[in-house]
């Protein structure tokens, strides 16, 4: 397996590394990539163990958390309403993007031959990137909903129609659709004629362009056009709705009613903050520091999903009764 100091203990796997690392030169077609190699997180040997039980443990949270959450949500009456529509939504995409990497990461960790197929790449890519899209923008509806909820509260159940919430859900994985299209279709439209190892644990457009002898210039300006059109709106929502509520919550005299509306959004912040400080982490540790930028990656694919619904069920009384009543369902049953 690959180690630290470019270093290859298995003699399979050092001739598969040279195999691919090397690469046909006169190969000009992507269409002739069959497979990739992920390189993975560098560790020691005896350090495998240690950090397949890892990711092991939390993806084993990030199930628990999340599906608990989605359950109680559908069951409970009392939380069909827009927020917990929307965070039921929240808890299934977090899910989501963490089931399409986490796993093969877990084989690829004690596995010889660290290989993806071409296809599954493509789709790894894909998926992963209409997921967290599609966040970003769940996530600024969610804003939205608060911001009506405490600035408008009169007019919420109007304004907030369930219609409305399953239009903007439904726009978001539209917007993460059509992003993730031109995204794969930019990545993968290059030409692999060196390097067929990705230096990262799944893949993604950035160290996949690192392997291309393309010229990756219109890859570049496509990946920071959609970074402004998703990030920016995103943000920008997120923000005014925020300034928003502070502004209407500062005007509440009762110390207790201010309190009792920044609980209703502090969640949600705390989603938001994690969120996006997280990624940023990512995408600013500096392109010469690989193993840095993994190990951010892990955190936003594997910490972020598992804290989500632990931010929420105890930062909400609605969850927390919610779930009381549910383990003193199985309480009475055994």
């Amino acid at each position: 397996m690959l180690e630290a100091g470019n270093t290859l203990v298995e003699p399979d796997c050092e001739r598969l590394y040279q195999k691919f690392a090397m690469g046909d030169k006169g190969g000009d077609n992507h269409s002739e990539v069959t497979d990739f190699i992920l390189a993975g997180i560098r560790v020691r040997p005896e350090l495998h163990i240690l950090l397949f039980l890892l990711f092991l443990t939390v993806y084993g949270m990030v199930l628990l958390g999340n599906l608990s959450m989605t359950g109680i949500i559908v069951t409970d009456p009392r939380l069909n309403t827009p927020m917990y529509f929307f965070l039921g939504n929240l808890s299934v995409i977090d899910l989501s993007y963490s089931t399409v990497i986490v796993p093969k990461a877990m084989v690829n960790i004690l596995s010889q031959k660290k290989t993806i197929s071409f296809a599954g790449c493509v789709a790894q890519l894909f998926l992963y990137a209409l997921f967290m899209v599609t966040e970003a923008f769940v996530l600024a509806a969610m804003a939205y909903d608060r911001f009506i909820a405490i600035c408008n509260p009169l007019l919420y159940t109007v304004r907030m129609s369930r219609s409305l919430c399953i239009q903007l859900v439904a726009g978001s994985y539209l917007c993460g659709w059509v992003s993730s299209i031109l995204q794969i279709s930019v990545t993968f439209s290059m030409s692999f004629c060196a390097s067929r190892v990705i230096d990262h644990f799944y893949c993604d457009s950035n160290p996949i362009e690192k392997i291309s002898c393309s010229n990756i210039f219109i890859n570049k300006m496509v990946s920071l056009s959609l970074a402004v059109l998703i990030i920016l709106p995103t943000i920008v929502v997120i923000a005014v709705s925020y300034m928003y509520i502070v502004s209407t919550v500062l005007k509440i005299r009762s110390s207790e009613g201010r309190k009792k509306a920044f609980s209703t959004c502090s969640s949600h912040l705390g989603v938001v903050t994690l969120l996006y400080g997280t990624v940023s982490f990512v995408y600013l540790t500096p392109p010469n520091n690989p193993e840095l930028r993994k190990v951010a990656s892990v955190c936003y694919i594997l910490f972020t999903p598992m804290l989500n619904p632990l931010i929420y069920s105890l930062r909400n009384k609605d969850v927390k009764d919610a779930m009381r009543k549910v383990l003193w369902k199985k309480k009475v049953l055994l």
